[in-house]
Protein backbone atom coordinates (compact mmCIF):
# COMPACT_ATOMS: atom_id res chain seq x y z
CA UNK A 1 0.00 0.00 0.00
CA UNK A 2 1.49 3.45 -0.96
CA UNK A 3 1.85 6.15 1.95
CA UNK A 4 -0.38 8.50 0.18
CA UNK A 5 -3.30 5.29 0.64
CA UNK A 6 -2.57 5.28 4.25
CA UNK A 7 -2.71 9.28 4.24
CA UNK A 8 -6.23 9.29 3.19
CA UNK A 9 -7.45 6.22 4.91
CA UNK A 10 -6.72 7.78 8.32
CA UNK A 11 -7.14 10.97 7.88
CA UNK A 12 -10.77 11.75 7.08
CA UNK A 13 -11.45 16.11 6.93
CA UNK A 14 -14.73 16.97 8.41
CA UNK A 15 -16.22 20.00 7.10
CA UNK A 16 -19.45 22.51 7.04
CA UNK A 17 -22.12 20.47 9.12
CA UNK A 18 -19.57 17.75 9.97
CA UNK A 19 -17.06 19.49 11.92
CA UNK A 20 -20.05 21.59 13.13
CA UNK A 21 -21.44 18.60 14.65
CA UNK A 22 -18.63 17.29 16.22
CA UNK A 23 -18.22 20.58 18.20
CA UNK A 24 -21.63 20.11 19.84
CA UNK A 25 -21.25 16.64 20.56
CA UNK A 26 -20.76 14.64 23.40
CA UNK A 27 -19.95 10.97 22.04
CA UNK A 28 -17.07 10.00 20.18
CA UNK A 29 -16.73 7.77 16.60
CA UNK A 30 -14.37 4.90 17.50
CA UNK A 31 -11.79 6.89 14.66
CA UNK A 32 -11.67 9.63 16.73
CA UNK A 33 -11.35 8.20 20.26
CA UNK A 34 -8.24 6.26 18.46
CA UNK A 35 -6.84 9.84 17.86
CA UNK A 36 -7.72 11.44 21.34
CA UNK A 37 -6.23 8.78 23.10
CA UNK A 38 -2.78 9.00 20.81
CA UNK A 39 -2.36 12.66 20.71
CA UNK A 40 -2.65 13.00 24.60
CA UNK A 41 -0.88 10.14 25.47
CA UNK A 42 1.89 10.50 27.55
CA UNK A 43 4.20 8.73 24.77
CA UNK A 44 3.01 11.60 22.22
CA UNK A 45 6.69 12.63 21.22
CA UNK A 46 5.90 16.55 22.51
CA UNK A 47 8.70 16.29 25.42
CA UNK A 48 5.59 16.85 27.91
CA UNK A 49 8.26 15.06 30.61
CA UNK A 50 10.53 17.58 30.80
CA UNK A 51 8.07 20.18 32.08
CA UNK A 52 6.86 20.56 35.33
CA UNK A 53 4.99 24.40 35.62
CA UNK A 54 6.62 25.45 38.46
CA UNK A 55 6.34 22.42 40.62
CA UNK A 56 9.82 22.10 41.08
CA UNK A 57 10.71 25.13 42.79
CA UNK A 58 7.33 24.61 44.92
CA UNK A 59 8.90 21.43 46.00
CA UNK A 60 12.17 22.83 46.54
CA UNK A 61 10.47 25.72 48.75
CA UNK A 62 8.34 23.42 50.98
CA UNK A 63 4.89 24.39 49.28
CA UNK A 64 4.62 20.77 47.69
CA UNK A 65 5.72 17.86 50.27
CA UNK A 66 3.59 14.93 49.96
CA UNK A 67 0.25 13.25 48.38
CA UNK A 68 -2.28 15.80 49.97
CA UNK A 69 0.00 19.30 48.75
CA UNK A 70 0.19 18.31 45.43
CA UNK A 71 -3.46 17.46 45.36
CA UNK A 72 -3.82 20.92 46.43
CA UNK A 73 -1.86 22.40 44.31
CA UNK A 74 -2.94 20.66 41.48
CA UNK A 75 -7.06 21.23 42.19
CA UNK A 76 -6.08 24.93 41.92
CA UNK A 77 -4.02 25.01 38.96
CA UNK A 78 -6.54 23.35 36.87
CA UNK A 79 -9.96 24.94 38.47
CA UNK A 80 -8.12 28.49 38.80
CA UNK A 81 -4.67 28.55 36.74
CA UNK A 82 -3.30 27.27 34.01
CA UNK A 83 -5.31 24.20 33.34
CA UNK A 84 -8.50 26.39 33.14
CA UNK A 85 -7.56 29.05 30.73
CA UNK A 86 -6.16 26.63 28.42
CA UNK A 87 -9.48 24.81 28.32
CA UNK A 88 -10.70 28.19 27.48
CA UNK A 89 -8.81 28.64 24.31
CA UNK A 90 -9.42 25.49 23.27
CA UNK A 91 -12.50 25.54 23.36
CA UNK A 92 -12.55 29.04 21.75
CA UNK A 93 -9.76 27.75 19.31
CA UNK A 94 -11.56 25.03 18.10
CA UNK A 95 -15.08 26.53 17.44
CA UNK A 96 -13.01 28.96 15.43
CA UNK A 97 -11.10 26.47 13.10
CA UNK A 98 -14.67 24.62 12.94
CA UNK A 99 -16.29 27.65 11.33
CA UNK A 100 -13.26 28.51 9.06
CA UNK A 101 -12.89 31.61 11.15
CA UNK A 102 -8.85 32.82 10.56
CA UNK A 103 -9.44 35.80 12.32
CA UNK A 104 -10.78 34.30 15.09
CA UNK A 105 -8.59 31.62 15.38
CA UNK A 106 -5.24 34.18 14.98
CA UNK A 107 -6.81 35.92 17.92
CA UNK A 108 -7.01 33.27 20.49
CA UNK A 109 -3.53 32.24 19.40
CA UNK A 110 -1.85 35.41 20.23
CA UNK A 111 -4.00 35.55 23.24
CA UNK A 112 -3.05 32.14 24.54
CA UNK A 113 0.93 32.94 24.08
CA UNK A 114 0.06 36.51 25.59
CA UNK A 115 -1.09 34.35 28.54
CA UNK A 116 2.21 32.94 29.65
CA UNK A 117 2.90 34.02 33.14
CA UNK A 118 6.96 33.68 32.68
CA UNK A 119 9.54 32.75 30.27
CA UNK A 120 9.60 29.00 31.24
CA UNK A 121 5.57 28.75 31.10
CA UNK A 122 5.81 30.58 27.20
CA UNK A 123 8.29 28.30 26.08
CA UNK A 124 6.70 25.14 27.88
CA UNK A 125 3.31 26.06 25.61
CA UNK A 126 4.99 26.89 22.50
CA UNK A 127 7.79 24.32 22.37
CA UNK A 128 4.80 21.63 23.11
CA UNK A 129 2.55 23.18 20.97
CA UNK A 130 4.85 23.58 17.97
CA UNK A 131 5.71 19.46 18.59
CA UNK A 132 2.89 18.91 18.68
CA UNK A 133 1.86 20.88 15.50
CA UNK A 134 4.48 18.93 13.61
CA UNK A 135 4.05 15.55 14.72
CA UNK A 136 0.27 15.31 14.27
CA UNK A 137 0.69 17.38 10.60
CA UNK A 138 2.75 14.55 9.20
CA UNK A 139 0.93 11.64 11.21
CA UNK A 140 -2.53 13.16 10.64
CA UNK A 141 -2.56 15.79 8.29
CA UNK A 142 -5.29 18.36 8.51
CA UNK A 143 -5.82 21.54 6.04
CA UNK A 144 -6.93 23.11 9.62
CA UNK A 145 -3.22 22.07 11.43
CA UNK A 146 -2.07 23.74 7.80
CA UNK A 147 -3.98 27.05 8.59
CA UNK A 148 -2.78 27.11 12.13
CA UNK A 149 0.66 26.62 10.89
CA UNK A 150 0.65 29.33 8.51
CA UNK A 151 -0.99 31.58 10.89
CA UNK A 152 0.91 30.69 13.92
CA UNK A 153 4.09 33.16 12.99
CA UNK A 154 5.48 33.11 16.96
CA UNK A 155 4.19 29.37 16.92
CA UNK A 156 0.86 27.96 18.78
CA UNK A 157 0.70 27.17 22.45
CA UNK A 158 -0.02 23.72 23.11
CA UNK A 159 -4.15 23.93 24.03
CA UNK A 160 -4.12 25.40 20.25
CA UNK A 161 -2.72 23.27 18.15
CA UNK A 162 -4.47 20.41 20.17
CA UNK A 163 -7.97 22.20 19.88
CA UNK A 164 -7.30 22.65 15.78
CA UNK A 165 -5.81 18.71 15.54
CA UNK A 166 -9.10 17.62 17.35
CA UNK A 167 -11.48 19.98 15.00
CA UNK A 168 -9.53 19.11 11.99
CA UNK A 169 -10.54 15.17 12.55
CA UNK A 170 -14.01 15.55 13.44
CA UNK A 171 -13.40 14.40 17.44
CA UNK A 172 -15.75 16.01 19.93
CA UNK A 173 -15.34 19.45 21.70
CA UNK A 174 -16.34 17.92 24.83
CA UNK A 175 -14.69 14.49 25.30
CA UNK A 176 -11.63 16.80 23.67
CA UNK A 177 -11.25 19.10 26.61
CA UNK A 178 -11.61 16.40 29.51
CA UNK A 179 -8.70 14.29 27.54
CA UNK A 180 -6.60 17.48 27.67
CA UNK A 181 -7.64 18.22 31.15
CA UNK A 182 -6.63 14.88 32.58
CA UNK A 183 -3.68 14.88 30.50
CA UNK A 184 -2.30 17.95 32.22
CA UNK A 185 -3.04 16.98 35.32
CA UNK A 186 -1.20 13.23 34.92
CA UNK A 187 1.52 15.02 33.49
CA UNK A 188 2.15 17.28 36.35
CA UNK A 189 1.75 14.43 39.02
CA UNK A 190 3.92 12.45 36.95
CA UNK A 191 6.47 15.33 38.14
CA UNK A 192 5.50 15.52 41.21
CA UNK A 193 6.14 12.01 41.62
CA UNK A 194 9.42 11.97 40.41
CA UNK A 195 10.09 15.09 42.49
CA UNK A 196 8.89 14.74 46.01
CA UNK A 197 9.06 11.58 45.91
CA UNK A 198 6.22 9.57 45.49
CA UNK A 199 5.24 6.56 44.71
CA UNK A 200 3.04 5.15 41.78
CA UNK A 201 0.17 4.42 44.10
CA UNK A 202 0.10 8.27 45.50
CA UNK A 203 0.28 9.06 42.42
CA UNK A 204 -2.96 7.56 41.16
CA UNK A 205 -5.05 8.42 43.95
CA UNK A 206 -4.60 12.44 43.27
CA UNK A 207 -4.97 11.62 39.44
CA UNK A 208 -8.37 9.99 41.09
CA UNK A 209 -9.19 12.89 43.49
CA UNK A 210 -9.09 15.23 40.66
CA UNK A 211 -11.60 13.46 38.84
CA UNK A 212 -14.20 16.40 40.00
CA UNK A 213 -12.38 19.21 39.55
CA UNK A 214 -11.28 18.34 36.17
CA UNK A 215 -15.28 17.74 35.55
CA UNK A 216 -16.26 21.16 36.83
CA UNK A 217 -13.67 23.02 35.19
CA UNK A 218 -14.30 21.86 31.74
CA UNK A 219 -17.72 23.03 32.29
CA UNK A 220 -17.21 26.18 33.74
CA UNK A 221 -14.61 26.66 30.24
CA UNK A 222 -17.18 25.44 27.82
CA UNK A 223 -19.23 28.59 28.86
CA UNK A 224 -16.50 31.18 29.70
CA UNK A 225 -16.25 33.74 26.98
CA UNK A 226 -12.84 34.64 25.43
CA UNK A 227 -13.03 38.42 27.18
CA UNK A 228 -13.42 36.72 30.31
CA UNK A 229 -10.65 34.18 30.89
CA UNK A 230 -8.08 34.92 33.69
CA UNK A 231 -6.79 32.67 36.82
CA UNK A 232 -6.02 33.21 40.36
CA UNK A 233 -2.04 30.99 40.71
CA UNK A 234 -0.27 33.73 41.68
CA UNK A 235 2.18 31.87 43.94
CA UNK A 236 2.40 28.97 41.16
CA UNK A 237 3.38 31.92 38.91
CA UNK A 238 5.83 33.24 41.27
CA UNK A 239 7.01 29.49 41.45
CA UNK A 240 7.20 29.30 37.69
CA UNK A 241 9.33 32.74 37.45
CA UNK A 242 11.80 31.50 40.40
CA UNK A 243 12.37 27.89 38.83
CA UNK A 244 14.42 30.40 35.89
CA UNK A 245 17.28 31.25 38.62
CA UNK A 246 17.18 27.75 40.64
CA UNK A 247 20.66 26.64 41.09
CA UNK A 248 19.47 22.76 40.09
CA UNK A 249 16.91 21.45 38.45
CA UNK A 250 15.81 18.46 36.47
CA UNK A 251 13.01 19.97 34.45
CA UNK A 252 12.76 22.31 31.65
CA UNK A 253 9.91 24.58 33.92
Amino acid sequence: MHTSTITTAMSPKPRGKQAAHAAGAKNLEPAALYRLMSWFSASYPIGAFSYSSGIEWAVAAGDISDATTLQSWLAVMIGEGGGFCDAVFFAHAYRAAAKGDDVALREVAELAIAFAPSKERHLETTAQGGAFLAVTRAAWPSPMLDRLDALAGDGAALPVAAAVACAGHGVALHPAIHCYLQGFAANLISAGVRLIPLGQSDGQRVLAALEVTVVKTLARALATPLDEVGGAVMRADLASMHHETQYTRLFRS
